[in-house]
Order: structure tokens, then sequence, then C-alpha cells
């Protein structure tokens, strides 16, 4: 595992954007989603068209107000009708358009909501062998950046999409209508103007993304050196730190200023074309109007529309990179969506009986991890605990001890041989009602950030307040969560970080006394802990372990000498067997690491 030292470069992979996929088929995801809301749609498809309508009608109302209003012998009340029509036309623009941001952002927002409740259920049934060949941190970057993506797709890409294309249509339509000749001169001069505005664009947007995950980088640095700060000063590194951060905001400040040069050159350039288009086609309207073949307010509106049609053009050249991104981000999605367990309920699926007995058996098995499928985890392992019997596994590091426990909760099947639980082979019965009916007490105890009462009821959700507080009797917590500032209801901080390494393990234990399961399973419950909170754990899982059938995995070999039998394990295969003395008397690995554990303890 790397080490998370100031030093350590962090990959700017976490802060990119999403891939830009090659085609926007992907995009058929996203349409699938917000076609579940078809009146939404409508409505934000019809405020779309009559914005762009609204949009395209204004340079219509100049003309009327130009050509008729201003004529010779109109009067003010003429004036004012004409202006009143253009008032209306701004009214129901305004209208239509907060009627338009509302329905495509509610969408937008629907749309992300959904995509990531399917994304997440998806994810919660799968075992944890996807999760060891795929990143979670990548998956996460994947909920929030790419869904972020598609929330901006379709709550404004897609909306100025769509409204430029029609007011890009609709404005070209009308100038036809208004000066044929005029509009095909204004058709040959458009590419000037949107060419250079889709070169320049590009780089800068690609100058753009270089400098946020420049940024990001700076930011990730910050964060990292600030968590550290221990480390940084106990060491003496300020001034390196210093200096490494410096670099990094001298190369932000050189790309940023490559965007800000090249956007000078990019708008220097577009104002030349489009002002300068603009003035030569009222130069050809003037003389126009001067001969009399077209009106004033004709030329008005021609000059109007003609900036719309460019604008909306030049909008469209910029929407479909986004589009593209839009569509990596629902490719990258939809792979997590189409994502299948491993693991799952077989078709018909057995039951177990009732009432549990709590016997586990392994046999013949074998098993290698998907991520390190050269290394055999488990080599023709076979083992039976009978019901209410406690039974140790001990054995060095990589012999397999914590792989039973992982098969034993069905979150991998093995290679070979079968594991039954109460008779049932596992593979037969729904991994749902197999994990009901056992209790994990892991070696470091795993919180959420959430409430004490929370934490201590996820083994049972639906467990009183008096079933919690008796569970936290037997596990030895009661006193210490009595004195929390709130009780239960007590905030215990990220991964329980308000609470002592042996408060922490003692809420575990209550979580597995609650769940009332008739396996029990403790992955080295006590290595981690002082001498104090380990007398309070041991005795808080004497308690728990009366009556239920008991898998222990220990590297402290004093806390299993009462075991009922320890099986001592070697690469994957038991090689011994038996009670504390008679192991040690046989003086083979047991004996051995025993000498070395306790001989190091009397040292």
């Amino acid at each position: 595992m790397a080490q998370e030292t100031p030093a350590q470069e962090t990959p700017a992979a976490n802060v990119e954007e999403p891939p830009r996929a090659r085609t926007l088929g992907p995009l058929r995801m996203i349409w699938g989603e917000a076609a579940k809301y078809p009146g939404r749609v409508a409505a934000a498809s019809a405020a779309l068209i009559v914005t762009s309508a609204a949009t395209l009608a204004i340079p219509s109302g100049f003309r009327l107000i130009i050509d008729k209003g201003f004529a010779a012998g109109a009067d003010v009340s003429a004036i004012g009708r004409w202006f009143q029509y253009l008032l209306l036309i701004v009214l129901v623009l305004a209208i239509g358009t907060a009627c338009r941001f509302y329905f495509v952002s509610w969408l937008g927002e629907r749309v992300v909501a959904d995509i990531r409740l399917k994304v997440q259920a998806n994810l919660l049934r799968l075992p944890p062998s996807f999760f060891e060949t795929n990143s979670p941190k990548e998956i996460s970057s994947r909920m929030t950046s790419d869904t972020a993506v598609i929330e901006q797709v379709v709550g404004t890409t897609v909306s100025v999409a769509l409204r430029n294309t029609i007011t890009a249509i609709g404005g070209l339509g009308y100038l036809f209508y208004l000066a044929p000749k005029l509009t095909a001169i204004l058709m040959i001069g458009i590419p000037l103007v949107v060419g250079p505005i889709v070169f320049f664009g590009r780089r800068v947007r690609n100058v753009s993304r270089s400098s946020q995950d420049r940024v990001a980088v700076i930011g990730v640095i910050v964060s990292e050196v600030l968590g550290a700060m221990k480390i940084v000063q106990a060491f003496g590194q300020e001034k390196r730190e210093l200096e490494r951060f410096g670099e990094k905001v001298e190369a932000t400040f050189q790309t940023a200023l490559r965007r800000i040069s090249l956007r000078a050159v990019m708008t220097a350039i577009v104002i030349l074309l489009v002002f300068g288009g603009i003035t030569m086609l009222v130069w050809q309207g003037a003389v126009g109007v001067a001969e009399g073949r077209i009106s004033g307010g004709t030329i008005f509106a021609i000059v109007i529309t003609a900036g719309l049609v460019a604008g909306a053009l030049g909008a469209l050249s910029e929407v479909y990179g986004d589009l593209l991104r839009g569509a990596g981000a629902a490719g990258r999605l939809n792979e997590l969506l189409r994502e299948q367990p491993e693991i799952a309920p077989p078709a018909r699926p057995t039951a177990l009986p009732i009432p549990p007995r709590g016997q586990i058996a392994f046999q013949n098995v074998s098993f290698r991890y998907p991520s390190r499928p050269e290394v055999l985890a488990l080599d023709d392992f076979s083992l039976t605990v009978e019901p209410g019997e406690t039974v140790a596994i001990v054995g060095p590091s990589g012999a397999g001890k914590s792989t039973l426990f992982l098969l034993a909760q069905r979150f991998y099947d093995p290679h070979g041989g079968t594991i039954r639980i109460d008779g049932v082979p596992l593979t037969s019965a729904d991994p749902a009602e197999i994990r009901q009916r056992s209790a994990l007490v892991p070696q470091d105890a795993t919180l959420f950030a959430a409430s004490a009462r929370d934490n201590l009821r996820y083994g049972n959700w639906g467990a009183s307040d008096e079933a919690i507080w008796e569970a936290a009797r037997a596990a030895n917590a009661e006193q210490f969560l009595r004195d929390l500032p709130q009780g239960l209801d007590t905030f215990l901080g990220e991964d329980g970080a308000r609470l002592s390494g042996g408060q922490r393990q003692r809420i575990a234990i209550a979580r597995a006394v609650l769940r009332e399961a008739p396996i029990l399973l403790l992955d080295e419950a006590t290595s981690a802990l002082d001498a104090e909170s380990e007398r309070l754990v041991q005795e808080a899982l004497d308690r728990l372990m009366k009556e239920r059938t008991t898998l222990v995995i220990a590297h402290r070999l004093a806390t299993i000498r009462a075991a009922d039998r320890i099986v001592v394990m070697d690469a994957g295969r038991i090689v011994e067997q038996g009670t504390h003395s008679s192991l040690t008397a046989a003086d083979g690995l047991y004996a051995r690491l025993a000498r070395l554990q306790f001989e190091g303890l009397a040292a």
C-alpha cells in the first residue's frame, strides 16, 4: 500500500474530467431516464419552442416599429401599439424562459438522482471481488463527477443545443423571407465568423481543462500537506513543501496565461469578423434603403436576426464537445449499471433449517482470490465446527485465516469443494439468509459517520433502545455511551473518530450482540488494544460467545487458550489441531508461534 507522505505526488487521475466518447450513442441511457417523465419533457420542449420563437419575433417587432410606427404620418397611438406588441413578445420570452429553466433543470436533477440511485443499488449487489479489481475511489469519481457532467448535459447542454438549433433554422428562414439576396451573402460569410470561433474555442477549452486540472492538483497538495502537518514539521520539510507548492502554483499561472492570451486573440478576431460583417451587411442594406429596394425596418431586422443566427451556430459548435463529454460520462456509468453480481441467489434457493443450529462445515475447499489468481488461498481445506463449539484459527500471515470468514459469509464462492451451514450448501441458499445467521466482529471496527444509536442498531435496525442498552451492557459499552454528550444521539464522527480504539471495538461487539445470530465470527478483535481495553473487550466477547458457534482468528495466543479446539493453518491447509496443551506438547508450528510470542512478552 502506498505511503501517504507529503513528498508523494498525487496523481491527477482522480480530478480529471470523464473521457469524451467518440459518438453520442451512450446518451440514449440519459434519454431513457428522461423519457420516464413525459409530461416534464413535453413542457420543457414547449417552452424551448416558445422561447426560440419569441427570440426570433423580436427582430420582427422592431421591423414593424420602424416601418409602421415611424412611418410618415403615423400618430403617437400607432407607435405605442407596435411597442406594446414588442413588450408582449418580451413578456412571452420572459415567462417561457423561466418555464424552460425550471422544467429543464428539474429534468436534469431528476435524471441524475435516478441514475445515482440505480448505480448505487447495483453496486450494493456486487461482491467484494468486484471492488478488488475496480478501485472504489474511481467508482466514487464516476458517481460524482460523471453524474455532474450528465446533470449539466440534461439541465443545460441539451437545452442550449435545441434552442440554438431552432433559432438558427428559424432565423435563416426568416432572413430568406426578408431578403433572399442578402441572406445568400450572409450564408457565405457565416463560416468565416464561425470558423475562428470553433478553432480558437477548442484550444481555449483544452487549455481551460488543463488549468482546472492544475488547480485541482493544488487543492490535493494543500489537503495532503495540511493533513500530514505533524510529519512535515517533525522532519523539518516546511521549506521543501513550500517550494513544491510554489512550482505547482507557477505552472498553474503559466497555463492560465496561455488561456488568457488565446481568449484575448479570439475575442479580437471575433469582434472584428462579427461587427465587420454586420457593418458590411448594414452598408449593403443602407444602399438598398437609399435605392428604395428594402425598408429601414427590414434592414434592422436582418442585422438583429443575423446576429442571432451567428451566435446560435457558434454556440452549437461549443455544445457538441459538451455532448461528447456527456456521452463519455453516460458510458462509464452504464458500465456500472450493466455489471452483474457473481454471487446471486439461485432461482429456487434452499431454505436454511429453522430453528438454526449453527453448524458450519468446509469440505475439501480450494479458493483463489480474483485479484491474485496465482496464489492458492485455501488448498483442499476441510473443517467442521459443531453447534456451540468455539474454534480458534491461528497461523502465520497469509495462511488463509480471514479467507474462511469471507467464504463463510458467501462473499466469494470456492473454486472447489463445498461449504455448508446446518447441512445446506451455501451455493444453494440465498446469500442474504446466510449472512443473517452470522455476526462479525472485525479486527478494525468499522463505524459510520452517524449517531451511536445508528451504529449500534446496524446489526438489527429494528432494535429498541431497551435492546440497545442491554447489548451495550453485554459489551461493556454502557458506561462510556451514557457519558457521551447526547447519549445514543451523539454523532461519532467519520469512522467513529470521537471514540478510542477500545470503545469502537465494544460498539462492534454490541452490534454483534443485537444481531442475535447463531454463528459468531471474531477476526482478531483484540489485537490492536491496550491491556485495559483488551480486558474489557475480552469479557464482552466471553459473554457473547456463550451458546454460539464461534470461529476466532487470533494473533494473541493468550486469548484463545480456553477455546474448545485450536486449528493451526499454513499455506491454506490445516497443519495441526487440538487444545492449547496438546499442541504445545506436540512441539509443531503452534508451539513455535507460542514460544516466539510468550518469550517476546517476557522480554
